[in-house]
């Protein structure tokens, strides 16, 4: 049978022969004590009857969407595309799509999209932009959008609270300064565009921490953080990369190592170092943070910090629809996932 508004869930139920309500909950994710022979007679169905959810009356009937929003920095950065895609991976198996827009971290453009997408009954909203605050969203929080952060904790200047997650930023970048650490490197820089968001403070924090641990007075010198003011570096992070590179690299005392703020800072690195003449690992150590999948394909290979996506987005998207069908009961907080720090090529004892 082709798809048509004529079949219902009822219809998909008696051909599956099972309840309507255990059809609902395969649609709606609820599914985890199902048994997979019950699941594969519903899909079944679904398949032959040509059945799809009508998320008009859906609409009509709860006064929400069943569309999430992403708002991400850019996807020139190909981490917030994976992310993208794992965040309507996890969406679609709860029966939500998902709605994609790109911020540059403009305050007033997240509340633009906020706006125009509650206009439309979307009510949950996924943030990938780590601002110090969500004072631009205060009015539609109080009206009752559901938030989830991603890659920084609720903020006191929140003034609301929210749910977030995220790998330890501080925890992290530590990690991939005492690796370069043991290694022997001590003249080490941090190379960033504006350290204006929560994780980028975190993960410059967790870099000096590092450092004064080990005895290493901290430097400004050896920390970049380049770009306009009034532009956080996403999309040139290459190009900003290679610029800081420059300008760490031609100090009277250049560092040996650097800790990025994240993988495409660091292959800016690499041509900025391959400009001035320089090898790595064996001039120069290079650490990254995120472990995008060109990590392993350029030469050489990427040191870095991974962060596991996708269990981020599937939780993610799980709390956030869990709120949105008032199935989570707990106050807004924070869920942290551990990181790991990835070692290939790019790291080496410094040349004594």
């Amino acid at each position: 049978m082709s798809n048509n508004d004529k079949v219902t869930i009822v219809d998909v139920a008696r051909l599956a022969n099972v309840s309507v309500s255990t059809v609902s909950n395969l649609l709606n994710g609820r599914d985890e004590r199902m048994r997979p022979s019950t699941r594969d007679r519903i899909l079944a169905a679904i398949r032959e009857l040509g059945y799809t959810p009508n998320q008009a009356a859906r609409q009509l009937k709860t006064g929400q969407a069943s569309i999430l929003g992403l708002i991400v920095p850019s996807v020139a950065n190909p981490f917030y595309g994976v992310f993208a895609r794992e965040v309507e991976k996890a969406a679609l198996a709860l029966d939500y799509q998902v709605l994609l827009g790109n911020s540059e971290r403009d305050p007033e453009r997240e509340r633009i999209y906020a706006e125009a997408l509650w206009s439309q009954g979307v009510r949950g909203l996924i943030f990938g932009s780590s601002l110090v605050a969500f004072t631009h969203l205060h009015d539609l929080i109080q009206r009752g959008l559901r938030v989830m952060a991603f890659d920084r904790p609720g903020q006191a200047a929140d003034q609301v609270p929210i749910d977030s997650i995220g790998v330890d930023n501080v925890q992290a970048a530590r990690l991939a300064t005492k690796h370069l650490l043991a290694l022997g490197h001590r003249r080490i820089g941090f190379l960033s565009g504006p350290i204006r968001t929560v994780s980028r403070m975190d993960r410059l924090a967790g870099y000096r921490s590092a450092l004064e641990e080990a005895g290493i007075p901290y430097d400004p010198q050896l920390v970049w953080q380049g770009a306009e003011p009034d532009n956080f570096g996403d999309s040139e992070a290459v190009e900003l990369g290679r610029q800081g590179a420059h300008a760490l690299l031609s100090l009277t005392d250049p560092p040996t190592a650097l800790v990025t703020v994240n993988d495409m800072y660091a292959f800016g690195a690499y041509a900025g170092a391959r400009d001035l003449g320089r090898h790595i690992p064996e001039d120069l150590s290079v650490v990254g943070f995120d472990d995008i999948m060109l990590c392993q394909v350029v030469e050489p290979p990427l040191t870095t910090i991974r962060q596991p996506v996708a269990e981020i987005a599937r939780m993610a998207v799980q709390r956030l629809v869990g709120r949105l069908q008032n199935e989570v009961d707990e106050e807004p907080g924070h869920i942290t996932l551990p990181s790991q720090l990835v070692v290939r090529a790019s790291t080496a004892p410094p040349v004594s």
